[in-house]
């Protein structure tokens, strides 16, 4: 029979587990795999920094519900992936990546591109794994999506020595038994003592909310969740790249009141999403200190190590856990039950968008930024995917640009990465080609990846980009801030130099028209930018400018 090296056996695995899309740059030890992965039918798109690679894939990943691969050469290339990978990491999303290495045989020689990869991996992946025997390569690729997505999901490091690449065996001694083995769709239902103490505690509250995150869109249980809310009359708060699992403009949505509504809540349920900072770690001052706390989450860890107690812990996939209260509240919680309370919320949210000087700003310069997200969000499709980068950019647009569908928010999570949006926007086109994606940058974060135009231009991926051009890193009346200048980048100028089409907008009128005219461009198959000049003064200070907020 045929021999086959381990590069070409990491391929045909690739290939039996479904994988159709594959971010990478070539380079040694790698570019047989590339290449066989290019002859097994599988999509490869090589973008112009590994770390844009890793970015690409959680974008898509987090669109797919599903594991993503990328993959980098030795050395740098693998130290390139780091960054995306500690993204992934914090961001809780199943990317895999294989990268090249020094031979094993030769370690310690001080070989070309020699580093321990695995150990500089370890610290920003779920799991990591080397390759040492050619017969198991099929159960270890199989192992590395199972991990990525299982419970909790997260990113996974493959190292793949040289010379184990380079290495032949007869194709009847590999294992093929692992290869495409189905992962695990495990939703494991939580304990039904504490599914009935939640549904008691429903019984009992006033001022019940949920706040949810990530975990919904993993476990694809919006359609749940909406049909939780709805019966039992609740309302909700998402986490930034949570929104979408219930649209952003439902009837128990009361986004200007989050605050209020955090304080005041008696039963705070949190779904899918971890105390952290996001959320103020759901403690006081934030929330009330008399609150019930009830949590379900499918890390019994997460649950465990919480900086609150958690007085109602519910260990769970989000989708089967739902399901068991959306039976259980039957003839116990209704919508009527908590009237007075969204009553009260909703009669404070149109305070707010009434009250004077609401969604203002001004005018007497360049472009407020909020001019120009608010152009966007009129712009743009309801099931648009939206992927917003930068500092001021992002925190406007997370009160100004709503999301209706679930995974179609996309920003640089808890992490706060920057550079994150154009790398982002790639992914989610490559995952979805049949939506409008469009990418909100800030012009300091667009710098930092801003060559993912030639992979977006090279590879036909059609995307709109919208950058607002406030010429520095953040907001700065006074320009004072060390290392904030950048100028007045001419991104639209780079588009065109790429082969994409670019326009520059000085004008708030001319937005619009400007949206519209790229958005035919991209409609053609083209890339497009809008550069939008915006006014440096504007800097946020949590003020909410529009109907909605994260």
């Amino acid at each position: 029979m045929a021999e086959l090296t381990g590069s070409e056996i990491i391929a045909r695995c690739l290939q039996k587990e479904g994988i159709k899309d594959l971010f990478f740059i070539m380079g040694g030890p790698m570019l047989l795999a590339e290449a066989t992965c290019i002859k097994e039918g599988i999509r490869m798109i090589d973008v112009r920094h590994e770390q844009a690679a890793a970015f690409m894939c959680q974008a898509y990943s987090r669109l797919k519900q599903e594991p993503s691969v990328c993959m980098a050469a030795s050395g740098p290339g693998v130290t390139n992936l780091i960054t995306g990978m500690a993204n992934a990491l914090i961001d809780c999303c199943p990317v895999v990546a294989l990268g090249g290495s020094s031979p094993i045989s030769q370690f310690g020689r001080q070989v070309f591109q020699e580093i321990d990869q695995v150990e500089l991996m370890r610290g920003c992946c779920k799991h990591v794994d080397r390759i040492v025997n050619l017969k198991r390569i099929p159960q270890q690729i199989n192992f590395a999506l199972q991990k990525a997505i299982s419970g909790k999901p997260g990113p996974v490091y493959v190292d793949c020595p040289g010379d184990m690449l380079y290495q032949k065996i007869d194709e009847n001694l590999v294992d093929w038994s692992f290869a495409g083995r189905p992962l695990l769709d495990s939703r494991p239902m939580g304990d039904p003592r504490q599914v009935d103490a939640l549904i008691g505690a429903l019984a009992e509250a006033k001022n019940p909310l949920i706040v949810s995150g990530s975990g919904v869109i993993w476990s694809r249980a919006w359609a749940e969740m909406q049909a939780f809310v709805e019966a039992a009359g609740i309302p909700f708060y998402t986490t930034p790249q949570g929104r979408g699992v219930v649209p952003d403009d439902h009837q128990y949505a009361y986004p200007s009141m989050r605050s209020g509504a955090f304080r005041d809540a008696d039963l705070i349920i949190v779904l899918g999403t971890r105390m952290n900072y996001i959320i103020g770690h759901a403690s006081p001052p934030r929330f009330g200190p008399a609150a019930k706390i009830a949590r379900i989450d499918i890390d019994p860890a997460e649950i465990g190590t919480a900086a609150r107690y958690v007085d109602i812990p519910i260990v769970g996939d989000c989708k089967a856990v739902l399901g068991q209260l959306l039976q259980g509240i039957k003839g116990r919680v209704t919508p009527d039950k908590y009237a007075a309370w969204r009553k009260t919320l909703a009669e404070g949210e149109a305070a707010k968008r009434a009250s004077s000087g609401a969604n203002k700003y001004a005018e007497d310069g360049d472009i407020h930024p909020v001019r120009m997200l608010e152009a966007v969000r009129d712009f743009a499709n309801r099931d648009a995917i939206l992927c917003v980068d930068g500092q001021e950019t992002l925190n406007y647009g997370r009160l100004t640009m709503p999301t209706f569908a679930p995974g179609h928010r996309l920003n640089s999570g808890p992490f706060g990465t920057m550079g994150v949006g154009l790398p982002f926007g790639v992914g989610a086109k490559v995952a979805c080609p049949d939506k409008q994606v469009i990418v909100v940058h800030g012009d300091g974060s667009l710098g930092l990846n801003v060559m993912e135009l030639d992979t977006a231009i090279r590879h036909k991926i059609p995307l709109l980009c919208v950058v607002s051009l406030n010429g520095g890193w953040t907001g700065d009346p006074k320009r004072e801030k060390p290392g904030r200048e950048l100028g007045y980048t001419r991104y639209d100028k780079i588009c065109e130099a790429l082969g994409g089409y670019g326009e520059y907008i000085t004008k708030a009128e001319d937005i619009t028209p400007a949206l519209e005219r790229a958005q035919k461009k991209v409609d053609e198959g083209m890339v497009a930018v809008v550069n939008v000049r915006t006014d440096y003064r504007a800097r946020f200070a949590g003020v909410a400018f529009s109907d909605y907020s994260t």
